[in-house]
């Protein structure tokens, strides 16, 4: 077998999924890829193909068979040539020893008569421990097949840089020389390809549990259920913020305490975390009515339950936006004039606005003016996760100065309904430790379903409008882009309008019954 660079950074992470992925593919790939996960693939080849534009004239091999290497062959030998045009080679395949790697971007440095190479990231920074040994594994197998490694990159997109007008692509990376940094991890490195290579290449499957058993949830590999039998679905492993404390979750697994009734009385956690297990093991209902009152004094009516859907892109799509910087492309919004009998009857009007952006232009002048005409002067905003819509609104005022007094205003009258079971006022066993609405509204509005959605969480959502306002390409088009487009040849955009339109109603309607139902808990 050959050993690629991303499988051995897969095998960094757990060694056990990676064979899986080798030898039991039809496990490891069991479950299909979310659409967040597709959007990260998407987003790298994107960032990948903008950065190329650095390097006119570079040459593209394709593929990594033996065509590709045989041609990388002939590559490396004229780029070393007295004589030899200083053009960059793409995606130049090497494989030895059992090895196999394509460097982003390989240039010969006649000064020196090395390659220097460099490595292209879709992220806004390094990152240590993916970064440093991808990039470590590739000079390694570049020096196994004879070649002598100058200059080390690590590009990536750059945090501070704004889109103004045309987009300044050289401005838009930020180039990091690691070379020092990938040196010293090379001996380590090599002894790591050798184990991985060892391990990856017997057709054994290696016995007891995968490396994520010591890791929280979050964390976990695609095959983590089928490694740990003996771990239930829901386990130690979802306990709040377990993840970060290490030594506690790697005490609760040495001692084979996997089901949340098996945690000893006496470890020290945290009160949520205590919450989390008593509010399972007794099967109860933790509630604190005093608490849930004063933090729905906050509450001011009429009041404005609203839900924002965005977009990060990658690269500034608009000016005004920095890499990964939220677009904010719709909102829904329900208005309660005054509090009465649920469902709202004489005394309660309940109101539904609505926006989406349809166009490839930025949404911030239209999103904000459709806000201020649907948003009174009076009464509180209701929100879940306050920082996050208060950050949208400040950033929609820098790129549209004259409604800063608005967003001001609005800012200072919204009210983060989660803080509720953030501050544990209201903690129920199937919440699991969690205070996402997804969780909490099952529980305190279990009518409400997103099952019969098309689009049932953000993600989705996100990648909606990106197919919502891009034509549609030809077969063509997307050959000859040398990476698959966000824009789907099947789209049906007006059924997509609704089905984006329905999904953030409701997530903002959710807000709606999850306060009626506080509120008759404390009458």
């Amino acid at each position: 077998m050959l050993l690629s660079k991303t499988d051995y950074i897969l095998f960094r992470e757990c060694p056990k999924n990676t064979w899986y992925k080798i030898h039991q593919p039809e496990i490891y790939y069991k479950e299909e890829l979310s659409d967040f996960e597709k959007h990260i693939i998407e987003t790298g080849n994107e960032v990948e193909l903008v950065a190329r534009q650095l390097y006119p004239g570079a040459v593209l091999v394709e593929g990594r068979d033996e065509a590709a290497r045989k041609l990388t062959e002939e590559l490396i030998t004229k780029a070393g040539l007295p004589a030899a045009r200083q053009a960059a080679i793409f995606q130049p395949v090497f494989a030895k020893d059992g090895f196999m790697a394509a460097v982003d971007v390989l240039e010969y440095n006649q000064a020196t008569e090395s390659f220097d190479i460099t490595e292209i990231k879709a992220s806004n920074e390094a990152d240590k421990k993916r970064h440093y040994y991808d990039l470590a594994f590739q000079v390694n197998l570049l020096k196994r097949c004879g070649l002598k490694v100058g200059k080390i990159n690590l590009m990536h997109l750059n945090p501070e840089y704004t889109r103004f007008g045309q987009l300044d692509i050289k401005a838009l990376f930020a180039t990091d020389d690691v070379t020092l940094e990938i040196s010293e991890l090379g001996e380590e490195v090599n002894m790591e390809m050798e184990q991985a290579l060892k391990y990856l290449s017997s057709e054994t499957e290696p016995p007891g549990s995968c490396s994520c058993l010591y890791k929280g949830r979050s964390n976990h590999c695609t095959t983590f259920h089928h490694s740990n039998p003996a771990v239930p679905k829901y386990s130690v492993h979802d306990i709040s913020r377990i993840g970060l404390s290490k030594k506690k979750l790697a005490e609760l697994i040495d001692g084979s305490h996997f089901d949340l009734r098996e945690v000893p009385e006496e470890m020290e956690l945290s009160i949520p975390q205590k919450n989390q297990i008593s509010a399972y093991i007794h099967d109860h209902i933790i509630m604190d009515k005093g608490g849930i009152r004063e933090e729905l004094k906050n509450v001011v009516y009429p009041v404005h339950f609203i839900d924002y859907e965005t977009f990060p892109s990658a690269v500034p799509m608009f000016d005004g936006f920095s890499p990964y910087q939220q677009i904010p492309f719709q909102y829904s919004l329900f208005v309660l004039e005054s509090k009465g009998v649920y469902p709202p009857q004489a005394g309660a009007e309940l109101k539904h606005f609505e926006f989406l952006h349809d166009e490839a232009t930025d949404p911030s002048q239209h999103f904000v003016e459709s806000m201020q005409k649907q948003i009174g002067k009076v009464g509180s905003l209701i929100v879940w996760s306050k920082k996050f819509e208060c950050t949208i609104n400040k950033q929609i005022a820098e790129r549209v100065p004259e409604a800063a007094g608005f967003i001001e205003d609005i800012n200072n009258r919204t009210y983060d309904l989660m803080d509720v079971f953030t501050k544990q006022h209201y903690v129920h066993k199937d919440f699991k430790g969690s205070t996402s609405i997804k969780k909490v509204q099952p529980v305190l509005a279990p009518e409400l379903s997103y099952k019969d959605l098309a689009i049932q969480e953000g993600g989705t959502a996100a990648s909606s409008w990106i197919k919502l306002i891009s034509p549609v390409p030809t077969y063509k088009e997307l050959s000859s882009r040398g990476a698959s487009p966000r824009g789907d040849l099947t789209v049906d955009k007006v059924q997509l309008r609704k089905d984006m339109l329905a999904y953030c109603k409701l997530d903002t309607f959710a807000m709606v019954r999850i306060l009626e139902e506080l509120e008759k808990m404390v009458e």
